[in-house]
């Protein structure tokens, strides 16, 4: 019987059947590793605190004895209210729970409690999050909090993680060499995992979260480059396009090409012709150019007697890419086909089409994930462009790349992220970054409204239907949630169906629809059927829909700078002028701060230097930079500087020729292997 390891499947603990396996899995949750790395995303100090330490709207616990009888009050569809008071420090302070009306049961006067929640200085109130016993007087009373979902609650993810640790524990090794441990005063993989599920203080989370963030850094790095070193040692093809008739292509284009446009085409030019295979980043505000500068290689490369390949996350962005190319090829030779899930399995249309690709007579495929399936082939593929590249996982950009022999590969982003977190974040790529906009393009004018003006906003939008355009309104949530007051997609549906309707129509898209639905509502909308679309954050990256001339975002200030340009970016595609209005009301200066440098810039380099600098390095579990690489712990942006040191070490270790069978490098050379074989399988 083989004997289990950190890398065996979540299923060999006792308590985890198909049910909750399956569960798990939607948390990214396979493995015991898996399990032990999920960490919290925050701590709750349920220690008990002095009524006159207390600020305004912090969490705080207070423990008293129950002073009055608990009361239910019922209000609103299915909701309700318990409220009791509790005398603590000689003063009676109301206590409400939001619907939790069991909580009734658990409560009775004279008896003693302690209960977690947020403090109102102005009502000397208290919102009750959490019942808890009386103090026994111990001091480590910290409370991990997990990201949990609807099949699987917080209590059973800190159930499994301390039965996983605890059989598991002897198990761990240490991942990160003991001379980088010592070099950085980093503590041991086994008590990290243990001090950040299971810590005595707030100041030992920090201290495990120190390492766990360099650990997760560097791994990613070791596997960074050891791709970058196969890419250098690997032979590519030196494509040599015909200059001429790409001078003669660019300038039949109905305008001239930025400086920055005209930089990055020679940089990914240069790539082409040199006989090293190309991985290279290009990187471009939203209507940055970057799909002129995408046809402009691939004409190169079709001149040199090559196909090339486009990937897009969604079969409405490919299908837009199709349309597009179509207009911009024009008389120019270049022969399109169009690939994606819609196109039929076994149709006699699409055994056409993979005949075509398969004789070379199709030099330019655009598709989705169709494109990686077996049966497509090519007879001589030579570039491979990835739209929106940080939507396809590892193996799926690999998968395309070996469709042909030693393929040049240009991934494409539309987040704009400051160079020196680029070149970092995506450290086996060179980076090509378009750093200006083309001539006339009308800036998305920006407004920042609060909650109780929404009336004048409404009537605007109504005005801009009657002259033919279209809005879409996004929202952080698609349900209700009881501990956030946010505007949610259902709600704000209903309410904007009641305002908008009959005369004009109002549409819904959110996460939680198929793939197939999603690109219906999305097909409907650009047909019109519908003017106004409220949806959650899924419209964020790509499609475009000129007739649309106002962006809504609700509760603006809980999304990030980053997140909101790339939401106000879905506007502004056509002639008229676009405008973005947020809707907020933020609770901070933080907050002002952030409202403010949305409507004063439409930079996307500038704002995400500026979401930088606001977020700053207290910021202890950060919310994440769309566009980067997503990590469990560390936030490349507030932790760049371990991001930038992880590579260097990562980079040094790889360059050592004998690093892999070197002892102080085995574990981590064994670890690497799994870990890279576990991505590839998991992507």
């Amino acid at each position: 019987m083989t004997e289990n390891t950190i890398f065996s499947p979540i299923s060999v603990l006792s308590d985890v059947g198909l049910q909750r396996a399956k569960a798990l899995n939607e948390l990214g949750i396979y493995t015991i590793e898996d399990l032990l790395l999920y960490f919290p995303f925050r701590y709750e100090d349920l220690r008990p605190q002095n009524m006159a330490d207390l600020v305004d709207q912090q969490k705080v616990t207070l423990e008293g004895t129950v002073a009055s009888e608990p009361v239910i009050a019922r209000y609103g569809r299915k909701k309700n209210r318990l409220n009791f008071r509790l005398l603590t420090d000689q003063e009676s302070v109301m206590v409400t729970f939001f619907n939790q009306p069991w909580i009734k049961k658990q409560v009775t006067i004279d008896e003693r409690f302690a209960v977690y929640g947020k403090w109102d200085a102005r009502r000397r109130s208290l919102t009750g999050m959490k019942l808890l016993p009386f103090s026994s007087g111990d001091s480590s009373e910290i409370d991990a909090v997990y990201p949990a979902s609807q099949h699987i609650r917080q209590n059973t993810i800190k159930k499994l993680v301390t039965q996983a640790f605890e059989q598991f524990q002897d198990k761990i090794a240490n991942i990160i060499p003991e001379t980088l441990i010592e070099k950085y005063r980093l503590i041991d993989r086994k008590t990290t995992i243990h001090d950040l599920h299971f810590p005595d203080d707030l100041k030992s989370a920090k201290i495990a979260r120190r390492t766990a963030t360099f650990e997760e850094f560097f791994v990613f790095q070791m596997e960074l480059q050891v791709l970058k070193k196969r890419d250098q040692t690997e032979n590519g093809t030196a494509i040599e396009y015909n200059i001429d008739e790409l001078k003669k292509f660019i300038a039949s284009l109905p305008y001239e090409l930025t400086d920055a446009q005209k930089r990055v085409v020679n940089e990914i030019c240069y790539d082409l012709k040199r006989p090293i295979r190309m991985n290279r980043l290009l990187q471009g505000d939203v209507g940055s150019g970057k799909t002129i500068v995408a046809a402009i290689v691939m004409f190169a490369a079709i001149t040199a007697g090559y196909q090339t390949a486009l990937m897009a996350p969604t079969e409405i962005l490919a299908e837009q890419h199709a349309n597009n190319l179509t207009k911009i090829f024009e008389g120019m030779g270049v022969n399109i086909g169009l690939l994606t899930g819609a196109s039929g399995s076994k149709s006699k249309q699409r055994r056409a089409l993979l005949a075509g690709i398969e004789q070379g007579d199709i030099n330019l495929v655009i598709g989705t994930h169709a494109l990686i399936q077996d049966d497509v082939k090519f007879k001589k593929l030579g570039l491979v462009i990835i739209d929106e590249q940080h939507r396809f996982g590892v193996k799926q950009r690999e998968t395309l790349r070996k469709k042909g022999a030693d393929v040049d590969v240009l991934a494409m982003t539309a987040t704009p992220i400051p160079r020196t977190l680029a070149i970092t974040a995506y450290g086996e790529m060179d980076v090509s970054t378009i750093d200006q906009m083309p001539n006339g393009r009308k800036p998305v004018l920006t407004s920042w409204v609060k909650n109780s003006n929404v009336r004048g906003m409404l009537d605007f939008v109504k005005k801009q239907f009657k002259a033919g355009h279209q809005a879409f309104v996004v929202t952080p949530l698609i349900e209700e949630s009881e501990s956030l007051d946010l505007k949610n997609a259902m709600a704000l549906y209903d309410q904007l169906q009641t305002e908008f309707e009959p005369t004009y129509k109002v549409g819904l898209l959110h996460g939680r629809m198929k793939p197939n639905e999603k690109d219906e509502i999305m097909r409907q909308f650009k047909d019109n059927e519908f003017q106004l679309l409220v949806s959650t954050t899924v419209i964020e990256v790509g499609v475009d829909v000129p007739n649309v001339t106002v962006m809504i975002i609700y509760d603006a200030d809980r999304f990030g700078l980053a997140q909101l340009h790339q939401l106000r970016g879905r506007v502004g595609r056509g002639q008229d002028q676009a405008y973005c209005i947020l809707v907020a009301d933020p609770k901070n200066e933080t907050g002002i701060k952030r409202m403010k440098i949305m409507t004063q810039s439409n930079d996307g380099f500038k704002i995400s230097q500026a979401d930088l600098q606001l977020r700053g390095s207290g910021d202890v579990f950060g919310s994440k930079q769309s566009g980067v690489p997503e990590f469990r712990v560390g936030d490349p942006v507030v932790d760049i500087g371990a991001l930038q040191t992880a590579q260097l070490e990562a980079s040094k270790i790889v360059n050592e020729e004998d690093w892999r069978t070197d002892n102080q490098f085995r574990q981590l050379s064994d670890y690497l292997t799994i870990v890279m074989q576990k991505n590839a399988n998991f992507d």
